[in-house]
């Protein structure tokens, strides 16, 4: 039985791979410090271990279990937070990673896959949608550490034959996803929606995101398995989508009486944002399936069963 190991395997993302993996026959371990994940979103099968990537208990767990694919989601992820305190965010997700990285050279692991970002890898001067090869100019410290992940994994592929593959994430939305601090959208209206508290638009709303459903980032990871080289890959729909829409979809399917609200814009916020995926579908045989109207619904549905 193939291992795998999962970093950040009780978050959002992170615990539906460990899902997958585990009906697909894997054998999993997962790695979360709990800052952010739940336990309960471990699948009941895998391994859980509560480690901080950075520690030396990850390190060695690594090297005496010796997984032949580790996937990486364990991460800083607020951008906010990134640009308050860029040390910390590039110890997080800079230094953590490197750390797994030098315990997989030790272990023998074969692959590599990485949750990077197509959000904020591209800047505001990239075409929409934005390609692999449009340059990565991220204006944030939190894009600026996933595209220095991205330029180590090269390096220790290079170094070591370590495949390393890089799935830059458009924006993720879909059950498990965390309403607190800065989370992602759809999370953070859906629950004040379903609590009868009024949602805030940052801005006029006309800002663009490109929504993808949990559901399609995870099927893009399990094809990322059998990829055989090295790779970089935008994981999104290609569809621009502002926050207004989003808005008015989930107030109509949460039946809310709450109309839209306005506050001030954020500072710096990019205009718009969307990532061409046609390399993905061509080399990983992957494209996203669901509906933004279908996986909307499901999101909601899966906030409700809380």
């Amino acid at each position: 039985m193939k291992r795998a190991l999962v970093t950040g395997g009780a978050g959002f993302i992170g615990s539906h791979v460990a899902d997958a993996l585990v009906a697909a026959g894997w054998e999993v371990a997962v790695v979360d410090n709990l800052s952010t994940g739940r336990r309960e979103f471990v699948p009941a099968p895998a391994q859980f271990y509560p480690y901080d990537i950075k520690s030396r208990d990850t390190h060695d767990l690594i090297r005496q279990w010796r997984p032949q694919v580790i996937i990486h989601h364990a991460a800083q992820m607020s951008v906010r937070m990134s640009v308050e305190d860029p040390l910390f965010d590039a110890q997080e997700n800079i230094l953590g990673s490197l750390n797994l990285f030098q315990a997989a050279v030790q272990a023998g692991v074969e692959r590599i896959i990485f949750a990077s970002t197509g959000g904020a890898m591209y800047g505001d001067e990239a075409p929409v949608p934005a390609r692999e090869t449009d340059p990565a100019q991220p204006e944030c410290p939190y894009g600026v550490a996933k595209l220095a992940v991205e330029h180590y994994l090269r390096v220790y592929h290079r170094e070591h034959g370590v495949i390393p593959i890089s799935l830059r994430y458009a924006n993720v939305y879909g059950p498990r996803q965390n309403a607190l601090g800065e989370a992602g959208v759809v999370a953070i209206f859906t629950e004040r929606f379903l609590a009868g508290r009024q949602p805030i638009i940052n801005g006029n709303g006309l800002q663009t995101r490109d929504f993808v459903f949990v559901g399609d980032v995870v099927a893009a990871n399990m094809a990322a398995l059998n990829y055989p080289r090295a790779g970089i890959f935008n994981i999104g729909t290609g569809v621009e989508t502002d926050i207004l829409t989003i808005y008015l979809k989930l107030q109509e399917f949460t039946g809310s009486l709450l109309g839209p609200a306005h506050g001030p814009a954020k500072p710096g916020e990019q205009r718009r944002s969307a990532l061409e995926c046609s390399r993905a579908r061509e080399l990983l045989g992957w494209q996203p399936w669901m509906s933004l109207t279908e996986g909307l619904k499901r999101t909601i549905a899966a906030f409700r069963g809380k």
